[in-house]
């Protein structure tokens, strides 16, 4: 199945919040294309770009990290309002 990711979105707001360091949030289902985003938006942004391999199960589900100038997440489905 082919997902319309965005990915142009996500490196105009990478580069709008001048971030240097981006952590990505992939649900289960869109982790396998992970290294590709990963790569996509390092080569499009300069940005160094993590994978959160934990756990996804929604938009509230945000790691408890720090040390990221911008988190991204993913999900299967449009976010509606």
């Amino acid at each position: 199945m082919d997902y319309d990711l965005e990915l142009e979105r996500a490196r105009a707001a990478i580069r709008k919040n001048k971030a240097k360091t981006v952590l990505v949030q992939l649900p289960e289902g869109l982790k396998p294309l992970g290294a590709k985003i990963v790569m996509n938006l390092e080569k499009g942004t300069g940005a160094e770009v993590h994978l959160w391999a934990g756990s996804c199960f929604g938009a509230c589900d945000i790691p408890k990290v720090k040390g990221y100038d911008l988190l991204i997440q993913w999900g299967h489905n449009e976010m509606r309002p």
